[in-house]
């Protein structure tokens, strides 16, 4: 007869208990990769949050534009003809057609000058419009290039995701109880105890989602990279052919002169034989060509996809499909990295679940290194200057971003990233200024005044011309935004001696 098997003890933990030293080397592994990458991380998720909704301030700057929900193919036709007319010997040209998202059909190409532009086209295909939408392209940039020449901006917001990424593991390894106290909180004491435990609840909480978006932006960020080494390993270091594992069938360049490929014709193929889906850009590669040929991509309803992508020749001959959704696993989830970074999928209600999740994780990137300082000052070794730099910073963006805003409308020949550039420098001088409440109060009411100050231009700039609802929609977003702030000022107390 076996004995019976005992019980654990009750309060015993059933999980073999964590070595301390293990414990520490964990929590100095995290300090470091905080403090090495904490300005990048707190950009990069602050900017993030920010570009969830990038298509909705490109509508927002220049909400005069033509709103379309469906576009025929001979409107879409007529919109490439007109644009390919201003420069005839444009190398390729890129056309944006409606989707729920960006309700607008606009055709990017360049001029006889070698100048970039796009243009916007109404329900026929007309060009009505330049697209001038400064700020819109100013802060998606930031977010994935950090407005760096090449590869490098891609390449070092990489290597921001994949610390991030880091410190998010080694944050929950170096505290064993993080999940066990996910709803513990301990007000009214230690002012760092009490970030502390903002800092892991919020870490928690989100954790799903704070993977998944350091996870993505570390392969995005990082693609050029991986090019790179499989086109050494695989190709002799021919990176044209790793690209083309990812554009479908390839046709031949042929520069012989050609009647112009018909969009139109070519559109209302893959629509008749995909009736359900929708098709959101198309990418013509040399017009006029021999070797001409376009890439349609088609969204397919309900797929957490980018879409799938269509070769056609300039015949209107379906050549076939670069296999995005219809190849293998690993093709489908690379289509799935983009609107899973950005949540551009399952329209608002996932993209405003993405932005306040977004600012939580910029508020654990900040609260971290608060904690690290505090934890030095507690410990008698307090580093007065970088705890006023870090809060001068952090409370610089939001008033950055307002300012940069502001200016793109008022002035559009002034870069916005240089706009913002300046408010940075400035606002992180307060530091010399104040302590780190004024200064955090400061900015914050400087920052609510801006983004009510935008909204209020923008209103003014274009009553009576909007014809896009969304506008009114983001300036509200602003004025509660501002409200926010505002209120969040009541919140901290200012010491007499300040």
């Amino acid at each position: 007869m076996h004995a019976p098997q005992q019980k654990p003890k009750p309060g015993k933990p059933i999980w073999p208990k964590i070595p301390a030293p293990f414990v520490r080397a964990m929590l100095a592994g995290h300090s470091a990769l905080g403090l090495a990458f904490a300005a990048l991380i707190y950009l990069v998720c602050f900017s993030g949050a920010v570009a969830v909704f990038t298509n909705e301030f490109n509508r927002w700057e220049q909400p005069t534009a033509p709103v379309l929900h469906s576009v025929s193919p001979a409107a879409v036709g007529a919109a490439f003809d007109e644009v390919l007319a201003k420069n005839p010997k444009a190398h390729d040209l890129f056309i944006r057609m409606p989707e729920p998202a960006l309700p607008r059909l606009s055709v990017h190409g360049d001029d006889a000058k070698g100048g970039e532009h796009t243009w916007f086209a109404d329900a026929s295909g007309k060009i009505v419009a330049e697209q001038q939408t400064p700020f819109s392209e100013f802060q998606a940039k930031l977010h994935t290039v950090l407005h760096l020449p090449g590869s490098w901006g891609f390449f070092l917001v990489g290597l921001t995701g994949v610390a991030l990424l880091s410190s998010l593991v080694s944050g929950v390894l170096s505290h064993p109880r993080v999940f066990k106290d996910a709803f513990a909180f301990r007000w009214g004491g230690s002012k760092r105890l009490q970030e502390a435990d903002l800092h892991n609840r919020i870490s928690v909480w989100g954790l799903p989602f704070h993977v998944v978006v350091s996870l993505t932006g570390a392969f995005l960020g990082l693609s050029v990279l991986i090019v790179g080494v499989l086109a050494m390993v695989v190709f002799d270091g021919n990176r044209e052919k790793v690209f083309a594992l990812f554009s479908g069938p390839a046709v031949a360049d042929d520069p012989r002169p050609a009647p112009v490929v018909d969009v139109a014709k070519g559109l209302s193929v893959l629509q008749a034989r995909h009736p359900e889906a929708g098709f959101n850009y198309i990418f013509v590669e040399h017009p006029g060509e021999t070797g001409q040929h376009m890439s349609i991509n088609r969204v397919t309803p309900g797929k957490l996809s980018r879409g799938e992508m269509f070769i056609v020749d300039g015949n209107a001959k379906v050549l076939g499909e670069a296999g995005f959704e219809s190849g293998n696993v690993g093709m489908a989830i690379y289509a799935s990295l983009t609107p899973l970074h950005f949540g551009w999928f399952g329209g608002w209600p996932v993209k405003v679940a993405y932005f306040l999740l977004g600012l939580g994780l910029t508020a654990v990137s900040a609260s971290g290194v608060a904690i690290w300082l505090a934890r030095r000052r507690d410990k008698g070794r307090p580093a007065p200057r970088w705890e006023r730099v870090w809060v001068a910073f952090c409370w610089s963006q939001p008033l950055a971003y307002g300012v940069a805003a502001m200016v793109a409308m008022l002035a559009q020949g002034v870069p916005p990233v240089a706009v913002w550039g300046g408010v940075t420098l400035l606002a992180s001088a307060s530091a010399f200024l104040w302590t780190p409440p004024v200064i955090s109060i400061r900015l914050r009411l400087a920052s609510a005044l801006s983004l009510v100050l935008v909204a209020l231009v923008h209103i003014g700039l274009n009553t009576g011309r909007s014809v896009d609802p969304v506008a009114w929609i983001m300036d509200a977003s602003l004025v509660l935004g501002a409200v926010v702030l505002a209120a969040s000022v009541k919140l901290t107390k200012t010491p007499a001696s300040a």
